[in-house]
């Protein structure tokens, strides 16, 4: 289960040093066999551990390709996904694509999302952080029952 937000600098080669808080989990979980992809919704990337990219593949699998919003979708999450292994360093490589997605400079945020992670530029995270923050001061949003249900 992955939490928390990392701030971490891409070397020159576009790799990514995965925190070691994650490092070993990932070896026992998948051999440190990750895939990264773009988020559709958002200028930032998903890096999934192969078990949980899997899953998303099979549910990719079920769609249509005479469907055009199935199609564009598959297109989109599976022409961008690059799998990976972390390496010695607990390093994992970003393709020139992928970067180019999300934006990426030097200094990025990792965040983890339970099953995965988001991988945002820096500065891109901070004003989308803001952003939401003002939106929840504002109150003007849709309240779906999972929210009206959640209390921390």
């Amino acid at each position: 289960m992955f939490r928390g937000a990392n701030a971490i600098n891409l070397d020159p080669k576009g790799r990514l040093a995965i925190p070691t808080k994650y490092r070993q989990s990932l070896l026992d979980d998948c051999n440190g066999q990750l895939v990264c992809t773009i988020d559709t919704q958002q200028s930032c990337l998903l890096l999934y551990p192969l078990p949980e990219w899997e899953e998303i593949e099979l549910k990719l699998s079920k769609f249509s390709s005479m469907i055009p919003a199935e199609r564009r979708m598959q297109r989109l999450l599976l022409g961008y996904a690059t799998e990976g292994d972390m390496d010695k360093s607990g390093r994992f490589l970003l393709s020139a694509p992928l970067r180019q997605h999300a934006k990426l400079s030097k200094e990025v945020m990792l965040v983890g999302q339970l099953n995965k992670f988001e991988i945002w530029d820096a500065e891109i995270w901070a004003n989308q952080i803001d952003a939401d923050m003002e939106k929840e001061r504002e109150g003007t949003f849709e309240l779906t029952d999972r929210l009206q249900e959640f209390s921390l």
